[in-house]
C-alpha cells in the first residue's frame, strides 16, 4: 500500500487508445515529472477529476501526446491518488509510458491490485470485488445485470443485516455469561432461540435463489446423455444450428466431450456431447464412457435421449435405468426419433414419476420450444421474478453462507439441548466468521491474494 502502481489498463494489442492506470500517494509527484500539460495554470490548480491534454515525457524525451485524467484520494476507485494517461493506441507507446512512471518510482501492479486497494480502503467490499470481474467476463444481458445490481451493493446490505444480526445475538449472550445475576440482561433461552431462528432464516433467504445466480454467471451444465447412434451430436448440432459434431451412423462416432455454449432466452447453455454409454472392449471409447458419467455427476441437466422404437419396446439399457434412477431430479427425458412414428402415445409409467419426459424429434426439431421452456423453469425455479433480485452467483461466497447456516442451526439445537451459553457462543462465532468471509470483514491475506489474482493486471 505505500507503493505507488502502474499497469495498462485496456487490453494489450493495437488499437485507437491506451489507457495506463497509476495510482499511490506519489503518482501526482509522478505526472508533475512526466508530463508537460498544454494550459500549465489549469494543471497547477490540482483540481480533481480533470482532464488535462499535453506532452508524456521520459526526462526531457518525448514520448506521446496524450490525455491525462486526474482524480485526488479518497474519492476515487482505489481510494489513492489516480492518474489514468489516455495514449494512442500501440504497444510500443504504452510500455515506454509505463517504463517512464517506473523511472520515476512507481512499480508494476500486480494482477487485481488497484481493485483490492480499493477493498482494503474501504471503497467496495468482496462482493462487489468479484462483481466487477463478473461485469467484465459477463456473457449475457441477465449476467450483466445481476453483476450490477451486486456492484450497487444491495446484495451486501441484505448479508450485513444479518451479520448484524448474529453480532447482537453474541452481544446479548456475552452480556449473560458476565452478568448472570442481571434479570434485565439475562437472555432466557426462548429468546436466544428466536433470535438464532430469525438470523437463520434471514440467511436461508438469501440462498434461495443461488441456484439461479450460479448459474446466470457460470451458464447451466447441460450435458447430452445416451445410447449410441440415438441422436446426441445430432441435439448439438440441431442446439447450435451448424455442423459442429459429426453424426454417423457407426455407433461410437464421439469418443471425447464436445464443449459449446449457446443462449436459451437470456440463460447461457454449456453443452456437453458425450460418448454413448454402452459398455465397450474398446480403450479409447471406454475411456470416453467413464468422462461421459463423470459428466453426468457435474451436470445441472442432463437431456436424455431415448429412442422411440427402444422406449415403445420397453428396452431400456441398464446405463440409460441407472441414469433414470440416480439422476432423476436433474434428468429430462426425450423420446427421439418421434418423426419416425405415423402415430404415437407415450405411456410415461415407464419412468420415475420425478422426470419430465418429451416426444422428441431432432430432426423436425418437434418438442424443442417445450424443452427450451422446461430448461428455463429450472433455472429460475417455477419464479421469472427471481432474476431481478440481489443473488448469491459465485461458489465462494454461497459456501460461506451454507456454513453459516450450519452453525446457526448447531447454535440452535445447543440451546435446545441446554447447553451453556458460552459453549453456544462457539457455534454463533463460527457463523459470524463465514458470513464475514462473504463480504470480506476481518478475511485472511491468503484469501484475498486468492480473489484478486483472477483479476486482469490493470484491474
Amino acid at each position: 500500500m505505500e507503493d505507488t502502481i502502474v499497469a495498462l489498463a485496456t487490453p494489450p494489442g493495437e488499437g485507437a487508445i491506451h489507457i495506463i492506470r497509476l495510482s499511490g500517494k506519489n503518482a501526482f509527484n509522478i505526472g508533475k515529472a512526466c508530463f508537460e500539460p498544454k494550459n500549465k495554470n489549469k494543471w497547477q490548480a490540482d483540481t480533481s477529476y480533470t482532464l488535462h491534454y499535453g506532452w508524456f515525457l521520459d526526462g526531457t524525451k518525448k514520448i506521446d501526446q496524450v490525455l491525462v485524467a486526474r482524480m485526488r484520494g479518497p474519492q476515487s476507485y482505489t481510494g489513492e491518488d489516480v492518474l489514468e494517461i489516455h495514449c494512442h493506441g500501440g504497444m510500443l507507446v504504452a510500455r515506454r509510458i509505463i517504463e517512464a512512471c517506473l523511472h520515476q518510482g512507481a512499480r508494476l501492479a500486480e494482477a487485481g491490485e488497484f481493485s483490492k486497494r480499493a477493498f482494503l480502503n474501504g471503497k467496495i467490499d468482496l462482493v462487489q470485488a468479484e462483481a466487477i470481474v463478473d461485469l467484465i467476463t459477463a456473457r449475457t444481458s441477465l449476467a450483466a445485470d445481476l453483476a450490477l445490481n451486486q456492484l450497487t451493493g444491495s446484495l451486501s446490505t441484505k448479508i450485513d443485516d444479518v451479520r448484524q444480526d448474529i453480532l447482537d445475538i453474541l452481544s446479548y449472550i456475552e452480556a449473560t455469561i458476565d452478568f448472570p445475576e442481571d434479570e434485565v440482561d439475562d437472555l432466557a433461552q426462548t429468546e436466544l432461540s428466536e433470535r438464532l431462528i430469525k438470523a437463520k432464516e434471514k440467511a436461508v433467504e438469501i440462498l434461495k435463489g443461488s441456484k439461479t445466480g450460479k448459474i446466470i454467471r457460470e451458464g447451466l451444465l447441460t450435458v447430452i446423455a445416451g445410447r449410441p447412434n440415438v441422436g446426441k451430436s445430432s441435439l448439438l448440432n440441431a442446439f447450435l444450428e451448424e455442423e459442429r459434431a459429426i453424426v454417423s451412423e457407426i455407433p461410437g462416432t464421439t469418443r471425447d466431450e464436445i464443449h459449446e455454449y449457446i443462449k436459451v432466452g437470456e440463460v447461457l447453455l454449456h453443452l456437453i456431447d458425450t460418448a454413448g454409454i454402452r459398455d465397450s472392449s474398446d480403450p479409447i471409447e471406454k475411456i470416453g464412457v467413464e468422462r461421459a458419467w463423470k459428466a453426468l455427476n457435474k451436470a445441472d441437466v442432463i437431456l436424455l435421449l431415448l429412442d422411440v422404437n427402444e422406449y415403445n419396446a420397453k428396452r431400456f439399457s441398464k446405463e440409460e435405468q441407472i441414469i433414470m434412477e440416480e439422476y432423476a431430479e436433474k434428468t429430462i427425458v426425450l423420446i427421439n426419433k418421434i418423426d419416425l412414428m405415423s402415430s404415437y402415445e407415450l405411456n410415461d409409467s415407464y419412468i420415475p414419476k420425478d422426470i419430465f419426459v418429451l416426444p422428441f424429434s431432432v430432426k423436425t426439431r418437434f418438442g424443442f420450444e417445450e424443452l427450451k421452456k422446461e430448461i428455463l423453469r429450472r433455472v429460475y425455479e417455477g419464479n421469472h421474478a427471481i432474476s431481478a433480485e440481489p443473488l448469491l452467483s459465485n461458489i465462494r461466497q454461497i459456501n460461506a453462507l451454507e456454513n453459516c447456516i450450519n452453525n446457526l442451526e448447531k447454535a440452535q439445537e445447543a440451546v435446545y439441548a441446554n447447553i451453556p451459553f458460552d459453549l453456544v457462543s462457539i457455534d454463533v462465532r463460527a457463523a459470524l466468521e463465514e458470513i464475514s468471509l462473504i463480504t470480506g470483514h476481518n478475511v485472511q491475506e491468503d484469501l484475498l491474494n486468492n480473489i484478486f489474482s483472477r483479476f486482469c493486471i490493470g484491474k
